[in-house]
């Protein structure tokens, strides 16, 4: 048997998933707050497919998200702040691009 267990309000904060407000414990990374809205997948990869967090300690790189406007993040690595915009992300990262302009 599952329990939710809620932390206290004060323990909380309000991020937007697909526009979606979702009250999570502070602390937590987004990659955690959205495992179980996101229904297990966080993007897709350039065929489409989806992909969804799988390590949680930033070494596969399966849980890109746009987090703010900002595509690429790794959701595992980041934790959760107030008001936070976090979307799935559709293809893969394209790295050759990201190095033209490191």
């Amino acid at each position: 048997m599952f329990v939710k267990v809620t932390p206290p309000a004060d323990r909380q904060v309000t991020i937007y998933f697909e526009g979606q407000a979702l009250e999570v414990e502070k602390g937590i990374s987004v990659a955690a707050a959205v495992l179980g809205p996101s229904h297990g997948w966080t993007r897709t990869d350039h065929e489409g497919n989806r992909r969804g967090s799988y390590c949680h300690m930033g070494v596969c790189f399966e849980c890109l998200m746009t987090i703010n406007g900002v595509p690429d993040q790794q959701a595992c690595l980041i934790t959760v702040a107030e008001g936070m915009r976090v979307s799935r992300q559709d293809g893969s990262p394209d790295f050759a691009k990201e190095a033209d302009h490191a």
